[in-house]
């Protein structure tokens, strides 16, 4: 018999043969996948069906990029062909009156999420609702800390709903919510809010740690808990007729996730960090350490945790042909961390467009952002969703995200 968490574990990454003729316990080997770059002493590898990360460097400075860049294009083109194969002949959900809404978006407000919420926009038939899932928990350490600051007692009440109007990924959320509303009209684009307190948060705890092992860092959960109650559906959203909220379940079973964008694109501030300190051989070797973990880091913990609600979560940025040509692209085309100025471009209109500054990590998807008419979306900067969601650091302390979760 085998006991997987005493003789095997089975990583992402990797493909796992048996050996049933060895006596028990059972042998179990990794076969990795491998670049067909990378030279190695293991007696049998799968090849990768991706290439490495684009290593080529810039002695100059490199072109900038510009609303009307090729990458930006090409970008637009892929991303495009990505989502119609991942909301396009959705069934309707099994329930009565729920027909209208097949998709939700995992929705921070952020780039990434906005981003596809407006090409699916282009994609999907009009009559299709979309659902908004935003997510917003109740921090007891932050709500202390906001009533020192204002000088009220620690037994001073402060709502809840208060707490969850002021948290980073609910403020987005509306913002990039009102401006959907305005770019693309003619749709029901349903903003749910999910208000999570802290009371439901601890129970259930137990649960969320079991479906992310052998996943076991704070980091982890805090992250977890976001996915996990976002995925559930369950909120608030506006009465048109009594002018308040009333309780939603979303009927919606596919999921859209943004996952993959910050990787490809260098949205992380250490990919910023990398190229500060060593420049583009620094920002190079983040970016292929980010992709080649992804799979273990990420997609096996996030699918556990969403997939418990029986929810499909779909990954628009991890195409396989969105991330080959992503991978191969020379990374000025994907970010700009040497230039981060004014962009002026002529279109093929003949028109001068001026964006304002943006940030430099992901700018293409931000100049794709910025093209579609998401403009506000373009200037957002990166947040993690534990610290948009409020769901790091819910104790006092300096619990650090690295830190393995106490039993």
């Amino acid at each position: 018999m085998l006991d997987l968490d005493t003789n095997a574990r089975l990583v992402n990454g990797a493909v796992h043969q048996i050996d049933i003729s060895e006596q028990d316990p059972f042998k179990v080997e990794n076969i990795p996948w491998v670049s067909v770059s990378i030279k190695t002493m293991l007696r049998i590898t799968l090849e990768s069906p991706f290439p490495n990360v684009n290593h080529a460097t810039c002695a100059t400075s490199p072109p900038a990029l510009q609303l009307g860049s090729e990458a930006v294009r090409n970008l637009e083109e892929r991303l495009k062909s990505s989502l119609a194969l991942r909301v396009k002949d959705i069934p309707a959900p099994p329930i009565e009156n729920g027909g209208r809404t097949r998709i939700a978006i995992l929705f921070s407000g952020g780039l990434d999420c906005t981003l596809l919420a407006r090409m699916i926009h282009d994609i999907s038939p009009l009559d299709q609702d979309i659902d908004l899932l935003n997510i917003a928990f109740e921090n007891p350490r932050v709500i202390a800390a906001a009533k020192a600051n204002s000088g009220q007692g620690p037994n001073t009440a402060v709502g809840n709903e208060q707490s969850y109007k002021l948290c980073p990924d609910r403020l987005t959320g509306l913002s990039s919510h009102a401006e959907l509303l305005r770019i693309c009209p003619g749709r029901q684009w349903r903003f749910v809010s999910i208000n999570i307190p802290y009371t439901e948060t601890i129970a259930h705890r137990a649960q969320v740690i079991s479906l992310i092992h052998p996943h076991s860092t704070e980091m982890d959960l805090s992250i977890a808990y976001a996915l996990y109650f976002a995925a559930r559906g369950v909120g608030l959203i506006p009465d048109s007729e009594t002018n308040t909220l009333k309780p939603y379940t979303s009927p919606a079973r596919v999921l859209l996730s943004g996952l993959g964008a910050d990787e490809l694109f260098g949205g992380y501030t250490r990919h910023a960090t990398a190229f500060a300190r060593k420049g583009y051989t620094g920002l190079l070797a983040e970016l292929q350490l980010d992709f080649s973990r992804l799979g273990k880091r990420n997609l096996g913990r996030d699918d556990r945790v969403i997939s418990h609600w029986g929810k499909e979560v779909r990954y628009p940025y991890l195409d396989e042909d969105l991330v080959t040509w992503a991978l191969e692209r020379p990374v000025w085309e994907k970010c700009s961390f040497e230039q981060a100025r004014s962009l002026t471009t002529k279109m093929a209109s003949g028109r001068e467009h001026v964006a304002p500054v943006l940030e430099p990590g992901k700018h293409v998807l931000r100049l794709l952002a910025w093209k579609l008419g998401m403009k506000g979306a373009a200037m957002e900067k990166k947040r993690a969703i534990q610290f948009g969601a409020r769901t790091a650091k819910m104790e006092a302390g300096r619990t650090k995200g690295t830190q393995l979760l106490s039993s």
